[in-house]
């Protein structure tokens, strides 16, 4: 009789459990739905035991080639530096953390096409040679999806590259710059001659000469029009920036004179100093070489912003090396699909010629980026396109490499 009793007890509980579950399942559903959400959008779901793999060993032979062959650089960096490291007393902690700091990610991010390149035929042609690559092709797995793995690997490459070319490397190479400089004997160009430009609409600057070690400037006009009309003229014997000051474009004029026009009248201002706010910085003056390297993409991006407004014709290596940012993402994509198509079929007597035709393939996509960025500089042809030439070019020798992989 309690046996029974204790069921019945049990059963009342399991249905007042039951009942209650159904009468707040409509407060669960939002929970549910957000739950699921979370893992439709989850990126991990396309990732299988062998996509993991395959990054793995994409990433980590990416980053075994970089580490060889830049420590091979830095040897022979070393050997031809050394004579006027010694000769101009550079300290030991300048070399280290100053200049070869900022060499290693440098070079690193220029040439990572071609460490992608390396990496991808390398450990290709290994699982190829292992067999491993048949296996997957025997299973049922087509080229296509045997490939996004080496996608995923790519996008992860290309993603660091940007980041890091577009915003940390160019901080490092002001700093490498400023080493070079002091302890290289490299020439670095700090003084302008005869510099006009545009620093607000209607309102013409011109510096005679300037220095940029003293941020001054001599023979100095700045001209005011108002409808094709000239209604101010200011000259000063000197000008000179204002380093200290909280705001940016502040210049403090010696021994300056202003004259203001209205119809026939004229008044004339002067004094011994003045200052001035004036939409103008050093680093519009002074141009040197490899400047547009120092500026980040956003600076970049104002900076030929800027310099288009005031009719500089000077800023097609600026828009060079922006566009160039941005396409050579894009390069560890083609070379990916390049190089696991030559190297993912299994031959006799080994990869060495299919290697071989991968790295021509890929330093002649290097030689080709440089030269397109020369005729842009040299030739007139339109920045964009020559950013984009390389990968315009490579893409279709990918496509025919992919036709042509085994399926």
């Amino acid at each position: 009789m309690m046996k029974y009793s204790n069921i019945r007890k049990h059963a009342k509980a399991l249905h007042r459990l039951r009942s209650f579950r159904r009468h707040t399942r409509w407060m669960s559903l939002p929970f549910i739905w957000f739950f699921r959400l979370l893992r439709w959008v989850n990126p991990l779901r396309f990732i299988r035991l062998i996509d993991a793999y395959i990054i793995k060993k994409f990433i980590g032979t990416y980053f075994y080639s970089i580490i060889l062959i830049i420590s091979i650089s830095i040897v022979f960096d070393i050997n031809e530096n050394l004579a006027k490291f010694t000769a101009n007393n550079a300290p030991m902690h300048a070399i280290v953390f100053d200049y070869y700091a900022n060499f290693v990610p440098y070079f690193a991010n220029l040439f990572s096409p071609l460490f992608v390149f390396i990496a991808v035929i390398f450990f290709t042609s290994k699982l190829a040679g292992n067999s491993e690559v048949i296996a997957m092709l025997a299973c049922g797995m087509s080229f296509k999806r045997l490939l996004r793995p080496y996608m995923i690997s790519a996008a992860l490459i290309s993603l660091l590259n940007f980041y890091l070319g577009a915003y940390v490397i160019p901080k490092g190479t002001i700093v490498k710059h400023d080493f070079e400089a002091q302890y290289k004997n490299s020439k670095k160009n700090t003084s302008a001659s005869n510099v006009q430009l545009q620093v607000g609409k209607g309102i013409i600057a011109y510096i005679q000469q300037y220095d940029d070690n003293t941020k001054t400037g001599y023979g100095f006009s700045l001209d005011k029009f108002e409808k094709k009309k000239l209604v101010s003229h200011m000259t000063a014997n000197v000008i000179r920036y204002d380093t200290i000051s909280d705001s940016r474009y502040h210049w403090k004029a010696i021994n300056y004179k202003i004259r203001q026009l209205k119809g026939l009248r004229e008044h004339i201002t002067s004094g011994m100093e003045i200052d001035t706010t004036i939409m103008m910085e050093p680093m519009d003056l002074v141009f040197s070489k490899g400047q547009q390297e120092t500026f980040t993409s956003p600076e970049l991006k104002r900076y030929i912003s800027k310099q288009k407004d005031r009719g500089s014709s000077n800023v097609v290596q600026y828009e060079v090396e922006y566009h160039k940012r941005i396409a050579s993402c894009f390069a560890s994509f083609i070379l990916t699909v390049i190089g696991a198509s030559l190297s993912s079929r299994k031959r006799k007597g080994g990869m060495g010629l299919y290697l071989g035709i991968g790295l021509a393939l890929s330093f002649s996509y290097i030689l080709l980026q440089t030269v397109s960025s020369t005729f842009a500089i040299n030739a007139n042809t339109p920045p964009l396109l020559a950013a984009w030439i390389p990968n315009l070019l490579y893409v279709f020798i990918a496509y025919y490499c992919y036709r042509k992989a085994p399926n």
